[in-house]
Formats: C-alpha cells, structure tokens, sequence
C-alpha cells in the first residue's frame, strides 16, 4: 500500500468527518437511523445497475469462453467493491476484474481488452449522462449562473475521454504490455506473458461498432437507474423529488465523484459534490450529506463480500495449484 493512498484515504476520510460534523453529526445520524428498512431498498435498487454494467463489460468481450451473464455480474460487484473500499484510486477494480475473468477461462490479454474498453465506453456514457442533467438543470433559468462551470467540467471531461481513446489506439497498451512481458522475463513470472496481444485486441474492439454502441447503451442504463437510487434514497430520508431532479442529482454529483478519482472512494469529494449539487435544487446540505453516507452504506453492505468473495476466488485457486506445484517438485 503505497503511503500517498494512504494520506490521500486519511485527508478524504478527515474531510468526509469534518463536513459531517460542520453541518450537524447528530441530526444526520439521526436521521439515517430512522431511515430503518428503507435502507434496504436502497441497496436493492443498485443490483440493477450493475448488472447493466456487467452486460456491458460482456458485450466487449471478445472470446470462445465468454462468462454467463450472473459471472460477470458478480465480477462487477467485484470491481465496485475494490474501487469503493481499497486505496486503489477507484482503477485498482478493474486490474483485479480482468484477472478474475482471466481465471474463467478468457485469455489475459482480451480479459485486459475488454475491461480497458468497457472503462472507457462507462466514461462517455457518463458524459452523455452528465449532459442530461446539465440540459435538465439549465431548464431553470434561476441556476444559470452557476451551470457555466460545470459545462467547463463536462467539456473537460470529454477530452479526457477523447484523448484515452486515442492513446489507446496510438499504442499506450503496446508499450505497457512490453513492459510487463520485459518484468515478466526478469522476474521469471508465469501467467504474465498472456498479456500478448493486448495491444491488437484493444484495437480489434473498436473495429466492432456494434460491440462499442451496446456496451455504451448498457452503461448509459445503468447511469439512468442510479436516479431511481436517488428518489429512494431521499424519499426514506424524508426529502421527496420527482425523476427530473434526481437525474440532476445524480448525474452532475457522480461527475464530481469521478472528478476526484485520485482519492480512494472519491472520500470527501462525493459529499461535497452532493452538498453543491443539491444546493442548486433547494435541498439542504444536511440532506445532502445523508444522502452520500446511504450511498456509502450500500457501498460497505455490498463491497465487503464482494472483496471476500475475490479473496475466496483467490484462495481457492492457489489450494488448486498448491499439489501441481509438489508433483514438480517431487519429480
């Protein structure tokens, strides 16, 4: 664990506490406690959007053994687990995702290929998200003033987004896999060397349109479903709104999340986000802050198995390999 993951988790974590107490620990506490069995439904609710996120990771996945659908569903729940409660910068989710699909039986480098393009493809479907809500809130003329920023951060977002595909074409994968395949001759590592070909399968991805416009449409309905998420997460918390501005809420507050990528759990980032974004709607920075530490439990209640279910996938495979290793050496 490197010690700047580390000091990033503890300012995230100093700042997550600071705006909770700031703006009444109590009351919040309170308040989420009273939440009671709605938590659940909260929870339930995301189930959804990862499985659209899991068809959309499959549709990029080219291989003669592709996972079942519930496999691939689980592996999300996986990567969202990793990305959510480890200090890996919210990426770390996706090298372990690509190494479990690896183990079902796709090869290293189309299981690098596929994660690599289903990360980009959730990325533009989140700037198509983002524009939604941006359309939706400019519908009211009394937040204008504040929507000229925002465009500066979708408009950023997109050339980000613009240029990781081009570096992905021009060859960044070619030199990263040249790398690992160099570490793996140095350190005489086995598996590793699977990760040939990772560079032409990225490429042999985006010359499927089909492929690229299915996982895109997948993810945009997992973005969508989020705002269901929304309503009842703020409807259990005593705050009602209608569809329009939960898609408001969480699509300009996930883009602020994504904005703070650098910190483990976007810690801190996501709160003010929601503190910012539902102060443009009339809501409260409390309820704010309620509704990003629900968000928060649902992460815990479903991360924590997620993250066990991987050390058991992991555990498992090396019980497997422990007898092969002794018939070598025996013999």
């Amino acid at each position: 664990m490197k010690v700047t993951a580390i000091l990033s988790t503890l300012v995230g974590l100093a700042l997550t506490i600071g705006l909770v107490m700031m703006h009444g620990g109590a009351e919040i506490a309170t308040s989420i406690a009273n939440a009671g069995w709605g938590i659940l439904l909260v929870i339930a609710l995301h189930f959804p959007q990862s499985y659209y996120s899991g068809l959309a990771w499959r549709s990029v996945v080219i291989s003669p053994q592709v996972p079942p659908r519930p496999v691939v569903f689980g592996l999300r729940l996986i990567r969202e687990g990793v990305n959510a409660l480890l200090p890996v910068a919210q990426i770390g989710g996706e090298f372990v995702g690509a190494r479990l699909m690896a183990l079902r039986g796709v090869t290293l480098n189309k299981a690098g290929a596929a994660v690599t393009v289903d990360l980009t493809l959730e990325m533009l479907s989140q700037v198509i998200f983002t524009v939604l809500g941006l359309g939706l809130l400019m519908a009211n003329p009394d937040t204008m003033g504040t929507v000229h920023w925002i465009i500066g951060g979708v408009l950023a977002a997109l050339g980000i987004v613009v240029a990781f595909i081009l570096a992905q074409r021009m060859g960044l994968f070619l030199v990263l896999e040249s790398a690992l395949l160099r570490l793996a001759r140095r350190q005489n590592w086995k598996g590793l060397e699977d990760v040939a070909g990772l560079h032409l399968a990225i490429v042999e991805l985006y010359k499927s349109p089909r492929r690229l416009a299915l996982g895109t449409g997948h993810h945009l309905v997992s973005w969508l479903l989020g705002a269901l998420e929304v309503m009842a997460a703020l409807h259990v918390l005593g705050v009602p709104v209608d569809l329009r501005e939960a898609l408001i809420i969480e699509s300009l507050g996930q883009a602020i999340r994504a904005l703070g990528f650098a910190v483990p759990g976007a810690l801190g980032i996501q709160e003010g986000g929601f503190i910012l974004v539902c102060g443009l709607l009339g809501i409260g920075p409390q309820s704010a802050i309620e509704l990003s530490l629900l968000k928060r439990i649902r992460e815990l209640f479903l991360g924590v198995p997620g993250l066990l279910a991987w050390q058991w996938i992991e555990g498992r495979r090396l019980v497997g390999a422990a007898p092969s290793k002794i018939e070598e050496t025996s013999s």
